[in-house]
């Protein structure tokens, strides 16, 4: 009856695949069916982190191999009393035997008298041989949880190595060893389990078929690396993380997304090798922002009202000119410049300082207009007053015998500034020059605007006409209302393909320093709730640098935006460029082939789970074939990442 009430309660039971495995196993060896058991050999030696079995060439055969990194289970041989739960164990390398010596030695005479076959007798004592594994812990009842399974990175205790037995694990166990431990609230399949990159099967022996569940729980707040040579498969597993967020918050819509799009290849599809977009996959909960529209995909401009942000564009304009190697004078002392926002004038008490702020905005529009960037006159013109408002002395001075015309126009202001430059120029030292309070009208700033505007020798303002391709006239403020689209959980894509660098590092910059402080003032007024935001870096060491060079906000993103809901998820080639204090935050990691030793040894620095895995890395070349883990997965789990695939596809759509 105690029996019975046992059974009973593990009828529902994750761990309930061990029993029925083991009482399979049981019955086939009483039916002497040897081909259809899973044992795969005794211990040999026991230890809390390493186990060394022994094992035969039939038993390998049997269970379809043996290869390195497969995962085994060590139980006790006699399991009948004892709770259900097992060692879970992965396989290292090939171990010498007692009698490893002797082996080679009938070896070496076999091979040397060349004999064709080998007696029954000497067969039975060659197919012998060890295996090293690692202990990579034990999965057994929780001991809170009724239906529950809780699994240790340790062991509570080992006894004598011949009360043990070694198994090979079929796809119940697999399942629940690779997924047991992701919650069930927000799972998606991120691919199929894949212990070793050779796919040849022995001869009626498949492979394992096991889907292999993230929990997205995992990325939300929370670093995510991504590290693998180009063309692996990269950019896909980050498609994947990014579509399970999308599908599995369509009801709540408390995760919005910003992907940082260099290649374009998240924003357009590549019809190429076939590949689709998160775009194209999802238009409803995607918004692109583009630099350069493409006809296929709908998009908004990912531009700057020159005009309007004053502040911002000079910077934009000031790194394009710095690319460009310009090594005028004057040119350096344009770039040197600080122009106010217009946002920033209502906050200046000081009457004269206002007045100078404003007039230095009025001089950087009038470089603007004489560049040719489109403009809405009348628009603007209610933002800030054309006129900048000098004294009738100066003006009386700089037209001598004509009238000084009215300011109501940007080309009524550019003729005003120029007239005013070459009267600077002529006259540097005339009374004129100075304000009441005798400080200088025109102060390094002005000076440097008035000669950029009209310089004595040099192009000027013609110098920047062709980066009008990043101003629009109709541009808003791009930062705000894509933090409106990501409080609404939707997913906004930056396609920066094929934009320079400086411009693409601008947007980037300004969208995440954004971002940043609009979590920070929402932590603030308690006012984060469940709603989390996820960054996606590609070539993340030109944002995250290996050497420390202080504290600029991406930095500020890796270390304190667990703490605001910000998750980011980051990918590059190389371990050992980014930065360590990144790298040593970092709690879900997925990795490709990696081709150097000094990466891997980085890497498994980072995260000691990688330490058994180096060779591996660098051997398997396969696209795809993933090295994961994650918050949830307390050790790696080998997995070949299924290929992004949106969901009219996967029903048949187009």
């Amino acid at each position: 009856m105690k029996d019975f009430f046992e059974k009973a309660a593990m009828q529902n039971h994750p761990l309930r695949v061990l029993q029925t495995f083991l009482e399979r196993e049981k019955a086939n060896e009483q039916a002497k069916k040897y081909d259809d058991m899973r044992f795969v050999g005794y211990v040999l030696d026991i230890g809390f982190d390493t186990v060394t079995i022994i094992t035969s060439d039939p038993f390998k055969i049997a269970v379809g191999g043996v290869p390195r990194n497969s995962m085994l289970i060590m139980v006790p041989a006699s399991y009948d009393s004892l709770p259900p739960h097992f060692t879970l164990l992965r396989v290292l390398e090939a171990a010498p035997t007692p009698l490893s010596k002797e082996v080679q030695q009938t070896y070496f005479e076999l091979q040397k008298k060349s004999m064709p076959e080998l007696d029954i007798f000497t067969q039975s004592e060659l197919q012998w041989g060890a295996l090293k594994t690692g202990v990579l812990g034990m999965f057994y009842p929780h001991p809170e949880k009724m239906d529950g399974v809780e699994f240790s990175g340790d062991l509570n205790n080992f006894v004598s190595a011949h009360k043990y037995r070694v198994y090979a694990c079929d796809d119940a166990l697999l399942k629940l060893i690779t997924n047991s431990m992701v919650p069930n609230e927000n799972r998606f399949p991120i691919g199929d389990l894949r212990l070793t990159e050779c796919r040849l099967p022995l001869p009626n022996k498949p492979h394992p078929q096991v889907e292999v569940f993230v929990s997205t729980k995992d990325f939300m707040g929370a670093r995510t690396a991504m590290f693998g040579k180009t063309r692996l498969g990269k950019s896909n597993v980050v498609k994947l993380i990014a579509q399970s967020l999308i599908e599995t918050t369509d009801q709540s819509r408390n995760v919005g997304q910003i992907v940082f799009d260099i290649n374009g290849e998240y924003a357009n599809d590549n019809p190429q090798d076939e590949s689709r977009s998160l775009k194209s996959g999802y238009p409803a909960r995607c918004v692109v922002y583009a630099l350069t529209v493409k006809p296929a995909t709908p998009s908004k401009p990912l531009k700057l009202n020159f005009y309007e942000h004053p502040e911002r564009s000079r910077r934009v304009l000031a790194d394009l000119l710095e690319s460009e190697g310009r090594t005028s004078i004057y040119v350096k002392a344009f770039i040197g410049t600080e122009i106010p926002s217009l946002e920033a004038l209502s906050s200046i008490t000081d009457y004269g300082d206002k007045k100078r702020a404003e007039r230095r905005i009025l001089m950087y529009w009038a470089v603007l207009k004489k560049a040719g960037f489109d403009v809405d006159e009348h628009a603007l013109s209610q933002k800030l007053c054309f006129d900048p408002d000098y004294n009738v002395n100066l003006r009386s001075a700089v037209y001598g015998n004509a009238t000084p015309p009215t300011i109501n126009s940007l080309n009524a202001l550019v003729s005003e500034f120029e007239q005013i430059a070459n009267f600077v120029r002529s006259y540097p030292n005339h009374p004129n020059l100075k304000s009441q309070s005798d400080r200088p009208l025109f102060e390094r700033d002005e000076l440097a605007i008035l000669e950029f505007l009209k310089p004595s020798i040099g192009a000027g303002p013609a110098m920047i006409q062709r980066f009008r391709i990043y101003h629009d006239r109709n541009a808003g403020d791009f930062a705000r209302e894509i933090i409106d689209l990501v409080d609404k959980g939707q997913t906004v894509i930056l396609d920066l393909g094929n934009a320079n660098p400086e411009v693409m590092e601008y947007f980037s910059h300004e969208l995440s320093s954004a971002i940043f402080n609009h979590q920070v003032d929402k932590f603030s007024n308690n006012a984060l709730g469940s709603h989390f935001v996820q960054l996606y870096f590609e070539e993340a060491h030109n944002l995250f640098p290996a050497r420390d060079e202080g504290m600029d906000i991406y930095r500020r993103i890796a270390k304190e935006g667990a703490k605001y809901h910000i998750g980011m998820v980051y990918s590059t080639q190389s371990v050992t460029t980014i930065n360590k204090d990144l790298l040593a935050q970092t709690e879900n990691f997925f990795i490709a082939h990696l081709s150097s030793q000094d990466e891997v040894n980085a890497l498994a620095k980072v995260n000691v789970a990688y330490e058994s895995l180096k060779d591996d890395i660098l051997q398997a070349k396969t696209v795809g074939y993933i090295r994961m883990l994650t918050r949830s997965h307390r050790f790696v789990v080998s997995v070949q990442a299924r290929k992004f695939t949106p969901p009219d596809k996967i029903k048949g759509g187009s």
